[in-house]
């Protein structure tokens, strides 16, 4: 028995039996079929019969098979979507108490001292929240350059400080776990002699 790509084992048996039937043994007699295993039925066209419900039973299982496939992949498709939809929702739910205290923070009437010290417990609490979350700043000043993690935007020439030394930040840069999402933008020293 061959089978062709794509056949059932069933549809391959099927096909193969009608090939036999309709060649015939080469002339205008009487068709005989070899059918495998015990023949309880009798004649080759009840075997035939039954090899084409089989088959037709198979092709239908195939076809819901592949009905419950498609539907599991739209599925977890949509769900892909909406995991990407709403995958911030954590982080923006813990950056609105930051917002609130802002919001606060300007509709409050005080001097300049008092304004200051709410924003510097602002800033606090938006860095725990990035904490976290697994943002982390980037060590900068008094470090040696990394250029994986800094952006060199001036160099200094000074002897108060070892050649390479960060000594300072422009910009802080911040990275999650251990991904960077931004380097730190700063002044390094230059000094030869060190």
């Amino acid at each position: 028995m061959r089978k062709v790509k794509g056949e059932t084992e069933a549809e391959g048996v099927a096909l193969d039996l009608e090939r036999e039937l309709s060649a015939g043994n080469g002339d205008d007699g009487p068709v005989t079929a070899k059918v495998a295993g015990p023949s309880a039925e009798g004649s080759p066209e009840a075997e035939l019969q039954k090899l084409k419900a089989e088959r037709d039973s198979l092709l239908d299982r195939l076809a819901r098979a592949q009905a419950e496939f498609e539907n599991a992949r739209r599925r977890a498709g949509k769900e892909q979507q909406e995991f990407r939809d709403y995958a911030t929702l954590d982080v923006i739910k813990s950056l609105l108490p930051v917002i609130d205290s802002f919001e606060r923070a300007l509709r409050t009437k005080s001097d300049a001292a008092d304004f200051r010290s709410g924003i510097e417990l602002i800033y606090k609490q938006l860095q725990d929240a990035l904490a976290k979350l697994g943002v982390l700043p980037v060590p900068a000043v008094g470090e040696p350059f990394d250029p994986h993690y800094h952006e060199a935007v001036e160099m200094i020439e000074t002897d108060e400080a070892a050649d390479h030394e960060v000594l300072e930040e422009l910009q802080r840069g911040y990275k999650l776990k251990d991904r960077l999402l931004r380097p730190a933008m700063v002044k390094v020293a230059r000094n030869p002699g060190k």
